[in-house]
């Protein structure tokens, strides 16, 4: 099993930035891909971003390119969500997953093994 654990969410004014962070632990030998999704009221949960533990193969979603940066520090099983220039559109409770096989893209929450309990990211305007 792997536990995935998901921190540094809190209240922030548009144009600012923020860096999540999604720490691993247990069988961290066995992730193949980390990813990061939100889940705004009223909407359906969304990609967000992924990367893939081995090869640092990053994909973003259309909605957060250029303002995301998604990257791992392989040593402390630590991979981070670093968001520029937020808007009060990017309000949501983000989740980290990881996927412990290749299957897909992973783009869609089916594609992953194990979640945290989220973080809430709420940016005024």
């Amino acid at each position: 099993q792997v536990q995935v654990a998901e921190s540094g969410g809190r209240l922030v004014q548009a144009g600012d930035s923020l860096r999540l962070s999604c720490a691993a632990s247990g069988r961290t030998f066995t992730i193949y891909n980390v990813g990061w999704f939100r889940h705004a009221p009223g909407k359906e949960r969304e990609f967000v971003a992924t990367i893939t533990w081995g090869s640092g193969r990053t994909d973003y979603a259309d909605s957060v390119k250029g303002r995301v940066t998604i990257f791992r520090d392989n040593a402390k099983n630590t991979v981070y969500l670093q968001m520029n220039n937020l808007k009060p559109e990017d309000t949501a409770v983000y989740y980290c997953a990881v996927g412990l096989f290749v299957v897909g893209d992973g783009r869609f929450a089916s594609q992953y093994n194990y979640w945290g309990q989220g973080t809430q990211v709420t940016v005024s305007s």
